[in-house]
């Protein structure tokens, strides 16, 4: 059963269009230098991974994907030869997934290009109303969050 009708687009409607827009454009310019091998999906890593690794794990927490997923992921960006697996030497049972060269430079390419396309909105906006959007959808994102993980079940232990 659909709910009333309103003129006003709600949080998610408006959250996928700035997603899948600045996704495209992103996607588009990387494809132009070099990186048309790689797809919107491999994002939950790339956009956190660090120069220096980070765990799987902690991909999978920061970009609120299942382990399973950013491991396929994990798997794929290897075989193109953006990442790699170090051993952790913080816990030798552990892999950190670190940028090679390759996963480097599509790192600072990629920052490059979201660099323009921000400077493009504050420069459409202005400075401080741009800012004060970013610092609001940032408040709004970790308020979402919260109340997803409040209302999340916990598993039981693994016996």
């Amino acid at each position: 059963m659909a709910g009333p009708q309103t003129t006003e687009m709600d949080i998610g409607v408006l959250a996928a269009r700035v997603l899948f827009s600045v996704q495209r454009e992103l996607y588009a310019s990387l494809a132009e230098r070099g990186f048309d091998d790689i797809q919107p999906r491999t994002g939950a890593v790339l956009a956190y991974l660090r120069p220096e690794g980070i765990r799987a794990s902690e991909l999978a927490q920061a970009s609120g994907q299942h382990k399973q997923v950013i491991g396929t992921l994990i798997d794929d960006l290897e075989r193109l030869g953006y990442v790699e697996r170090r051993p952790d030497p913080a816990d030798r049972r552990a892999k950190l997934i670190c940028p090679t060269d390759r996963g480097v430079l599509q790192m600072e390419t990629a920052t490059a290009i979201m660099r323009a396309i921000e400077d493009r909105h504050a420069q459409a906006l202005g400075e401080q109303q741009y800012a004060a959007f970013k610092s609001t959808l940032a408040r709004v994102a970790d308020l979402q969050r919260q109340a997803q993980l409040a209302t999340t079940p916990t598993r039981p232990p693994a016996k």
